[in-house]
């Protein structure tokens, strides 16, 4: 099928008059009552469930394999190709299904904060609370800014539309399609909204960087002398803890762009987790739930309409989504300068890993690369005991390009504005999970506050023996036998063992990147090989 024929089968769907375009928040919420598509919990939250997929599907998101991009992807079990044939199949089934719908829902706004390299956007839905999803996930238009709107990038999402694998060519009846010549997003067979959020990050992962701009998955403050803070960390690591400081007003949670003129949010919302929330614990995302919010497989009682965060029947992974704006210490537009700092987190259930350590620009990206947490027993069936693991500048399910390409900007604008690089480790101190304890929340808020406000530049330093990395002797509000692991064990020979047992792993996992400049590897990895 030729890009005119897709252009105008999508005119065809955005002109008929089953479309309903740029609803409100009001008018959305009440087309999910009216739908039966979702309950009003007690906040004013709209409350919907997503059947059989709580989770996105990443053996079911594929990329076509395009004459234009197919030499640029980084081919494999994330990025796997899709004929155009198949996808063509597929792009028919669900344009035919939404045009014979009674109802569905257009919303039109951007991605990027940055006027300069933001993405206009369209999403099309065949759920009214879908659509409510991407109104307060994205970045919604001005009404000028409405009034020029042309879609860059079209999301078509269709949950109750299924492939057949014999015949389309996917590995399920579910399938995350992207093209990136038509310009278009399939989505079918799931109702999981995260799907339709992780697809345009995906797209911008590949966009930005051909404007010289890094795309990262990582959370954003600035403080009051405007200096900017970045922190990393996969789920469990802290990140959306430690970057909610009420002395600094927040970027965004999740994602981001670093431009030639700084940091920029790629999202108009957050997509927060809700698994035992409470608002002694995470206020702010407690506070930002009301109407309009969407809240995605959480119970709810049946009679008052209390949300049950803690609540895991459906799944672990309950969520909320809701505009930024929902949270009072934020910056508007989410828009502010260069990096100072950059913290890498990390949950080592080994409990080796330094507290906090300074790190080269070798070890940053070396670090950024492996992108190291750890799940814990018990989390999942089979586990028995920590598991070391590692996804490439910590979101691999989302990197289009080769991992060494966003590494590379990286170490480049470290280089160009002189950031200084932290590893924090949130995890286990004095021995590993089940023998050691967890790392005091008091002393990691101390040493990242230590960080942020340049009292590590000058600290005198320690190089651990096994990992290579730089551990400062001294962190105001920190005991100093607290900041060398080794020193927290009663067993040195566990520790010894336990350490290099770990950067095993690091070394292990190192071996699947190809083309790293040599550098990296031996001056950012571990000492012992």
């Amino acid at each position: 099928m030729k890009s005119v024929a897709f252009s105008n089968t999508l005119a065809e769907i955005l002109t008929g008059k089953n479309v309903l375009s740029q609803l409100s928040v009001p008018q959305l919420v009440e087309k999910v009552l009216q739908r039966k598509e979702g309950k009003l919990t007690s906040t004013g939250a709209v409350c919907a469930e997503t059947g059989k997929y709580t989770g996105r599907s990443p053996k079911d998101k594929y990329i076509v394999e395009e004459a234009s991009t197919k030499d640029l992807i980084d081919w494999g079990s994330v990025n796997q190709p899709i004929s155009e044939e198949s996808f063509d199949k597929l792009y028919k089934k669900v344009s035919n299904y939404l045009k014979e719908q009674n109802e569905i829902f257009v919303f039109n706004g951007f991605a990027g904060a940055d006027n300069k390299s933001r993405l206009p956007i369209q999403v099309v839905n065949e759920y009214a609370w879908h659509n409510l999803f991407a109104h307060q996930l994205f970045i919604r238009p001005t009404e000028d800014e409405l009034q020029t709107h042309q879609a860059e990038f079209t999301i078509l999402s269709a949950p109750n539309v299924k492939a057949d694998p014999t015949t389309d060519g996917t590995n399920s009846e579910t399938f995350i399609a992207v093209s990136f010549e038509r310009r278009i997003i399939l989505i079918g067979g799931t109702e999981y909204a995260g799907e339709m959020k992780k697809g345009i990050f995906s797209i911008m992962n590949y966009l930005l960087p051909q404007k010289d701009i890094l795309p990262m998955h990582c959370s954003a403050n600035v403080g009051a002398e405007g200096d900017v803070a970045l922190f990393f960390g996969l789920s469990g690591t802290g990140k959306t803890t430690l970057s909610a400081d009420p002395n600094r007003r927040l970027i965004g949670d999740d994602e981001h762009g670093w431009s030639s003129n700084g940091v920029f949010n790629i999202e108009g919302g957050c997509y927060a987790k809700c698994i035992g929330l409470t608002r002694e614990k995470e206020p702010q995302i407690f506070d930002a739930i009301r109407f309009g919010s969407v809240l995605e497989n959480v119970v709810i009682d049946s009679k008052t309409r209390l949300p049950l965060y803690e609540d895991a029947t459906l799944t672990e992974n309950t969520r909320a989504a809701y505009p930024i704006q929902a949270i009072d210490n934020i910056i508007e537009p989410s828009i502010a300068g260069h990096p100072q700092t950059i913290v890498f987190l990390t949950a080592d259930a080994f409990g080796v890993l330094p507290p906090i350590s300074k790190l080269t620009k070798e070890q940053a990206m070396y670090h950024f690369l492996s992108g190291y947490t750890s799940k814990l027993a018990g989390t999942e069936r089979g586990i028995t005991s920590p598991e070391a693991t590692f996804s490439t500048c910590f979101g691999s399910p989302f990197l289009p390009l080769p991992a060494t390409v966003y590494a590379e900007m990286l170490g480049k604008k470290i280089d160009e504005h002189g950031v200084q690089v932290f590893l924090v480790n949130t995890g286990w101190t004095g021995g590993e999970y089940g023998v050691g304890s967890r790392m005091k929340l008091s002393y990691t808020r101390a040493m990242v506050q230590a960080s942020l406000e340049g009292e590590l530049t000058h600290v005198e330093t320690s190089q651990d023996e096994i990992f290579g990395l730089h551990i400062p002797l001294h962190v105001p509000g920190v005991p100093d036998e607290v900041l060398i692991p080794n020193k927290t064990w009663t067993n040195q020979q566990e520790y010894t063992d336990k350490a290099k047992e770990l950067a095993a792993k690091f070394n292990a996992n190192f071996k699947k990147f190809h083309n790293v400049p040599q550098e990296i590897e031996v001056n950012g990895g571990p000492i012992f090989k």
